[in-house]
């Protein structure tokens, strides 16, 4: 009895476990079909990129070129007479006014020389009041016929050279008080005193130069080109200077002097204008020169941002995505560079005006994919 019911229990287990399995199996059957009929929807997505369009043609370079502030109106003074130094009343870098004394030479011997002047000049003038008396005293001799020709003509002769004495005599005159007057060397306009080359006690000589003076105002940075570029650049070029002293300062300039001839290492003297530097720039400080250098002789080329070239294996040779707004698709076009300035490179090859390229995320792009303008 015993074996019977344990053969009863043990074969209703086995059917069971058959009816789990099939139900099992019927369950993983409807997972599998209901997830193929739902497939999620796959959404293409679509690359924005920031783009520029090619416009700005280019025939230019940027060169740097080193020089010193100094301003527009600048002179070397001298004495026109020469003699002692007396007094020196301003030092390198006091400011003076137009017609202010700087220094002065030892007036004494100039006043001896309007001294003398003045006595030859009153006793030439004696002289003429005599040889007129003379003059006179013969014509009326003459003209009552006692008198001979010959002697009034020769008294006539001696006034008119008494005369001439006396125009002399007024020029010399003139010429001392001139001389005493040039013994004070006066400031030609308002500026500061860049430069002094005499003290007290000195002799100096006609046109031996004592003092520098920068005119208060326009400034200028002068520079040294070299003869490799300087026909490359023009007057009224621009200009863009720059002062280590003034960190942060940049002041903008046009091309005012270009030199005919070399000089020192075959590079010639160039004057760039300063437009409103600021009121710390003062004559004397150094300067940096950024300058546009224009080569007429290549072929134009097109200014674009550094960030929309990839590059190639050739420094020259790179690759930009130009836009195609009928198919919204990029297409990778290789191009050649001639060099940059800043942060742009100058495309020779490749672009035309009117292209539309991405300037941002190029390594990220591919031939022919599909993009959005960013706004």
């Amino acid at each position: 009895m015993g074996t019977k019911l344990e053969l009863l229990f043990w074969g209703r287990c086995n059917m069971t476990k058959q009816a789990l399995k099939i139900i099992l199996w019927l369950v993983f059957i409807l997972i599998t079909i209901t997830a193929c009929k739902e497939k999620p929807e796959i959404v293409e997505e679509v690359r924005a990129i920031k783009t520029i369009t090619v416009s700005e043609p280019a025939t230019s370079q940027i060169r740097k070129f080193s020089g010193i502030v100094h301003a527009v109106d600048s002179s070397n003074l001298s004495f026109e007479v020469s003699g002692q130094v007396e007094t020196v009343n301003v030092d390198i870098g006091d400011r003076v006014k137009k017609g202010q004394v700087l220094a002065a030479l030892d007036k004494e011997p100039y006043r001896l020389d309007v001294d003398g002047a003045q006595a030859e000049l009153v006793k030439a003038q004696a002289n003429v009041v005599n040889t007129k008396e003379e003059y006179d005293r013969q014509k009326r001799v003459y003209d009552q016929g006692a008198g001979a020709k010959g002697r009034v003509d020769l008294a006539e002769y001696n006034y008119k050279a008494a005369q001439s004495v006396v125009d002399y005599q007024i020029a010399r005159l003139n010429l001392a008080k001139r001389n005493l007057r040039k013994t004070s060397l006066k400031a030609p306009y308002n500026g500061s005193i860049a430069g002094r080359s005499v003290n007290p006690h000195e002799e100096v000589q006609t046109g031996q130069k004592v003092f520098e003076i920068d005119a208060k105002g326009a400034l200028e940075v002068q520079l040294a080109v070299p003869e490799t570029t300087i026909h490359q650049i023009h007057i009224s070029g621009p200009a863009t200077i720059t002062f280590p002293t003034l960190p942060g300062k940049s002041v903008k300039g046009s091309i005012s002097y270009i030199g005919s001839a070399a000089i020192k290492a075959n590079a010639f003297p160039v004057k760039v204008g300063l437009i409103e530097p600021p009121a710390k720039t003062s004559p004397g400080m150094t300067a940096e020169a950024t300058l546009v250098l224009t080569d007429e002789s290549r072929e134009t080329g097109y200014v674009v941002p550094l960030q929309a070239i990839l590059p190639a294996k050739d420094a020259k040779q790179g690759y930009a995505f130009v836009y195609d707004p009928k198919t919204s698709t990029v297409k990778k076009t290789q191009i050649r560079s001639r060099g940059g300035q800043r942060n742009m490179s100058i495309i020779e090859e490749g672009l035309s005006a009117g292209d539309i390229i991405a300037v941002g995320g190029v390594s990220f792009l591919a031939d022919g994919m599909k993009v959005k303008i960013m706004e």
